[in-house]
């Protein structure tokens, strides 16, 4: 049997990754390494977490003796490695959580898989998700080709990029083998209400003031989280060694084409008049650092491994806003803070 470690798997990208790996290999061990911070959530996978080959771990990827004893322990065979602190704001005010968890992490966990599988590397992986983000900002035209330069302009895709000149100097120098992959904006359940879709349909639904940057011109490639977690799958298994992949959605929205288009779907959905909710636009000061333009070229993926988005985004924007709408007392769990019972309740203190 294959065991296979997944960081950050109580996330909302992790969730969806640890559900598809668990669901479609009953014959692979599914360990999830979650710290469990405010965006981890274990209710994300309350449907797996008493199957035999789901295994919930908490630890701190920061903690290096933590991360080799696990390694020691459990010898795994595979590492996808998504845990990460993602939210750009954040990283403005406080670089340097961004700099421990995505940076000094990610080193500890390649430390700890280069001594674990050295001399047997064959049939081994480590692979690093990644974001758009790295490559910067673009203008009116073109897309992020994986050959792009890293231009990051926050703290948060500047530790991002850092990591991945990490995973790739593993590789070149000590022949760890590894993928990468660097994905556009994901939308979908589960999803922490600090991101803009998920903010936005708790804010619309109760009224509440939907705050845009600037004049919010700035666009962004959406792509339904199943889509990513399958392009995940796919990259692990039959990816090359040493490559990295670009994943998107070939889905440009400008940020106040996307919002008018949540308001008109949440207000049929509530009930009211259409454009009823347009009020409750108030445009902000821009973000520091705010790129304008994301887009990304995945047509190395769609050449040499098959992947393309399967869910069009009027179906997956539909599905999306639906589930929030159904799963009210998960957004007011995770909005409350009171989604950390569960974790007191399954597994104690």
């Amino acid at each position: 049997m294959k065991k296979i470690l997944i960081t950050g798997g109580a996330g909302f990208i992790g969730s969806h990754v640890v559900r598809l790996f668990v669901n479609q290999y009953p014959e692979y061990q599914v360990y999830n390494l979650d710290k469990l911070t405010y965006a981890g959530n274990l209710e994300n996978l309350v449907d797996v977490d008493s199957k035999s080959n789901y295994h919930f771990v908490k630890g701190d990827i920061v903690d290096a003796d933590f991360i080799n004893q696990l390694f020691e322990k459990e010898n795994f065979d595979g590492v996808i490695h998504m845990a990460a602190e993602s939210h750009v704001d954040r990283s403005i005010t406080n670089p340097m959580e961004f700099i421990f968890t995505n940076v000094v992490g990610t080193v500890n966990l390649l430390n700890a898989a280069r001594k674990c599988w050295k001399g047997r590397e064959e049939g081994k992986r480590f692979y690093h998700i990644s974001t758009d983000e790295v490559y910067g900002a673009l203008g009116d035209t073109g897309s992020f080709k994986e050959t792009t330069p890293y231009s990051p302009h926050s703290p948060y895709s500047a530790s991002k990029a850092s990591s991945d000149h990490f995973v790739r100097a593993y590789h070149d120098t000590y022949g760890l083998p590894t993928v990468l992959s660097n994905c556009s904006n994901n939308y979908g359940p589960n999803q922490f209400p600090e991101k803009l879709i998920p903010l936005f349909i708790n804010n619309i639904k109760h009224n509440k003031s939907l705050p845009v940057y600037g004049k919010g011109i700035n666009v962004r490639d959406w792509l339904y989280v199943e889509d990513h977690a399958h392009a995940i799958d796919l990259i692990f298994h039959q990816g090359k060694d040493g490559s990295t992949y670009n994943i998107g959605g070939n889905n440009e929205w400008r940020n106040i084409d996307l919002i008018k288009k949540l308001i008109e779907i949440m207000d049929r959905k509530l009930g009211r008049p259409v454009g009823t909710s347009l009020a409750l636009i108030t445009y902000v000061t821009d973000r520091a650092g705010h790129d304008l333009r994301y887009a990304i070229d995945a047509s190395k993926l769609r050449s040499e491994l098959g992947w393309e988005p399967t869910i069009r985004f009027d179906e997956g924007f539909e599905k999306t806003v639906d589930w929030y709408l159904a799963n009210e007392k998960w957004l007011d769990n995770v909005t409350s803070g009171s989604y950390q019972d569960y974790y007191r309740k399954m597994y104690g203190e």
